[in-house]
């Protein structure tokens, strides 16, 4: 930067002050976000603009804002900009207490910046159909994405992911006998129905579960992930707990129809990650109308407005809402979720929005550099 150009580096420097990120409300060079700025003697100028996750929404925004500073200042020529990204992990501060990331055994899986679990309060809500797509749109934004199964009594993640091929067993010196998870469509996976008979019955009580969870947690070698996807079981079992007390879960998404019933198994879901100090990303409102193709006309099956009235209740986010899509089951049913096999569906899309909404409250989650069970102050209900 001490080089002699026709531009001043101060000056660019200014320039890009100017340029606010939306979402951690701190300009691109208060932020970190600007690397290798570098000048010219002609006036061409080049930086790399690092963001807070491949899925931004405002990409196309900030870069063309980050040109436009730069166009201004006296002496530029040309502007040569490379959009990167670098997912920051949120659980970076333990404190004391359980779950969130706290408590006495709790371990951080090699190489993953964040875990978000997919749960629900009740089974046949979608909450797998949710984290699948989830995943796989992540994928498609370009993040480092894992997949994990932990529904041990009914693993229907291989089947929807379409993966046939088993999970490599290996051996390290030091951390003894580990899996090697299949991919597919560009995101890690992880079951116990790779392990298993599918026509097998699982008859376990809660320290074999406990066992399942630390060995997927930290017997798989995920290598190096921007989120690890949990797709939790129903209800508030020992699964949830055993997950809550083992790794530093970045947050919970919880999956609802709008229905009565449903919303009301979701609440008990909530209360559970709020005694476990695990915050709320937000609500998935899934199933929540159909829309004949030939018609404008929507038709609230299940009821309408419950997720909203779910997310006001827990005081966070209603993050999308999905319609009932016969391709989404049928995506389901082949292993080529409906993000992969249409992606520019309007479903798809909605899952998109949905991958970037969780990817931008996750950053800012990561900007606060506070415990993540911290960021959401929610009251307790009746």
């Amino acid at each position: 930067m001490a080089q002699t150009t026709s531009v001043d580096l101060a000056s660019l420097q200014n320039a890009l002050r100017s340029v606010i990120e939306p979402d951690l409300k701190k300009d691109l060079m208060a932020a970190g976000m600007i690397e290798n700025l570098t000048t010219s003697l002609d006036g061409d100028v080049s930086l790399r603009v690092v963001l807070t996750t491949p899925a931004h929404p405002a990409k196309a925004k900030i870069e063309a804002d980050v040109r436009a500073a730069l166009s201004r200042v006296p002496g530029v020529k040309s502007v040569n900009v490379v959009m990167d990204a670098k997912v920051r992990g949120a659980n970076r501060h333990v404190s004391s207490g359980a779950g969130a990331g706290t408590g006495k055994g709790v371990a951080a899986i090699e190489g993953v910046a964040n875990i978000i679990a997919v749960s629900s309060g009740k089974g046949g809500v979608g909450k797998s159909t949710v984290a699948v797509n989830l995943a796989t749109s992540l994928a498609l934004e370009g993040a480092r994405v894992g997949l994990m199964d932990t529904d041990v009594y009914g693993p229907n993640i291989p089947t929807m992911m379409g993966v046939t091929e088993q999970p490599k067993v290996m051996n390290h010196p030091t951390k003894g006998e580990f899996f090697i998870p299949p991919t597919a469509h560009g995101v890690k996976v992880m079951s116990m129905g790779f392990l298993v008979d599918p026509d097998q019955p699982l008859v376990w009580r809660g320290p074999m579960l406990h066992s399942v969870i630390s060995q997927f947690c930290h017997q798989v070698e995920w290598g190096n992930l921007d989120y690890l996807i949990v797709d939790m079981p129903p209800g508030t079992g020992d699964v949830q707990l055993s997950l809550a007390q083992m790794v530093p879960v970045t947050g919970a998404i919880l999956v609802s129809t709008p229905q009565e019933v449903s919303m009301q198994d979701v609440r008990k879901a909530y209360a559970m990650f709020d005694k476990v100090r695990i915050p709320l990303i937000g609500v998935v409102e899934n199933m929540s109308y159909f829309q004949p193709e030939d018609s404008e006309k929507k038709y609230f099956i299940f009821g309408e407005g419950g997720g909203k009235i779910l997310a006001q209740k827990f005081g966070t986010e209603l993050l999308a809402q999905i319609p009932i899509v016969p391709a989404i089951r049928e995506g389901g049913d082949i292993g080529r979720p409906i993000t992969v096999a249409n992606p520019t569906a309007p479903t798809s899309m909605a899952f998109r929005e949905l991958s970037k909404r969780v990817a931008q409250k996750v950053a800012i989650m990561a900007d606060e550099g506070i415990d993540p069970a911290q960021i959401i102050q929610i009251g307790t209900f009746n």
